[in-house]
């Protein structure tokens, strides 16, 4: 996704949803992309701007998910993995899209799976983009896996957690904690500086505590449940589904590959020297993999 000087000027919005509304911010034209955030308490920023670079050939929507970012402020409680997927639903409604393209990254594909699990009818092509964990037993075996590799990194990361700034949400140490926690995630240095800057940039302490309790909540419905298991849902999904990771995110190209392979038609694209953030680490070579995914697959008259 080389640097395009003429990115169209965004456009804002807000889409009422059940006790909430959501900010809603779309760019470009063209086949419209419904995109999914990570964390699950982060917010769409910090895809800005290396994915928005995909607005010269398709219509970007980039929803913040209830609670989180600018979307109404909601407690906790009112956060499920249902609203989640009635949200989508919605905003999927309000921009008149019959059959639309999921883009979801990492906690994000989650959410599209879950969604194309219940309305393949809705969804017309899939890309999943460092793709998290599908089931309770993969998160659990991961997160040992990590645990393992992080050896003395591990200390530094429960020392800035028990801290009474991290506890209050402050800014300056969410962002050491996550420096850490992202380390290991990227091929290069340099790369994790500009992941760190588009984070810190939405960082403020009512978002940070907002974000972690509606967390603990999906967490509760997915990775911490006990047999929670998307794969398989998946093997009754029809939805042509490309899915990218690189060869150094901090989940394995195996889980990623397994996600793959449970769907009915789906491609798996492995890109090497590159981690968790492909669009911004590998840009070229994940454009290159969306438009080849997007242009020999099939096209629903109801895409706008």
């Amino acid at each position: 996704m080389p640097q395009n000087s003429q990115t169209p000027s965004p456009r804002e919005s807000r889409v009422p949803v059940r006790n909430a509304e959501l900010y809603v911010r779309d760019v470009g034209s063209g086949t419209a992309i419904l995109v999914l955030h990570g964390g699950p308490d982060f917010d769409h920023r910090y895809l800005l701007p290396d994915l928005d670079r995909l607005s010269d050939g398709y219509r970007l929507v980039y929803y913040d998910q209830r609670g989180r970012g600018d979307s109404t402020r909601v407690k906790a409680e009112g956060v499920s993995l249902a609203s989640e997927l009635a949200d989508l639903d919605a905003v999927r409604k309000a921009f008149h899209l019959d059959r639309v393209v999921l883009l979801g990254h990492s906690w994000g594909t989650v959410l599209a799976l879950e969604y194309a699990v219940r309305h393949p009818e809705r969804v017309s092509r899939m890309i999943l983009m460092n793709p998290a964990p599908p089931s309770t037993a993969e998160y659990r075996q991961i997160r040992k896996e990590r645990l393992e590799a992080l050896g003395t990194e591990l200390e530094r990361m429960k020392a800035i957690a028990a801290t009474e700034a991290f506890r209050r949400g402050d800014p300056d140490a969410v962002a050491a904690y996550y420096r850490i926690h992202f380390e290991r995630a990227l091929a290069r240095p340099e790369d994790l500086e500009r992941v760190m800057t588009s984070f810190r940039a939405s960082f403020t302490p009512e978002k940070i505590l907002a974000g972690r309790a509606i967390e603990d909540r999906l967490m509760k419905e997915t990775w911490s449940s006990d047999g929670y298991d998307l794969l398989p849902r998946l093997r009754k999904v029809p939805v042509p589904t490309l899915v990218i990771t690189g060869d150094h995110d901090f989940f394995p190209v195996r889980m990623a590959a397994e996600i793959s392979r449970a769907l009915p038609s789906s491609r798996l694209v492995t890109l090497e020297g590159c981690g968790h953030f492909t669009y911004l680490e590998c840009p070229a070579q994940t454009r290159r993999a969306i438009d080849t995914f997007l242009k020999h697959t099939p096209h629903a008259p109801a895409e706008r």
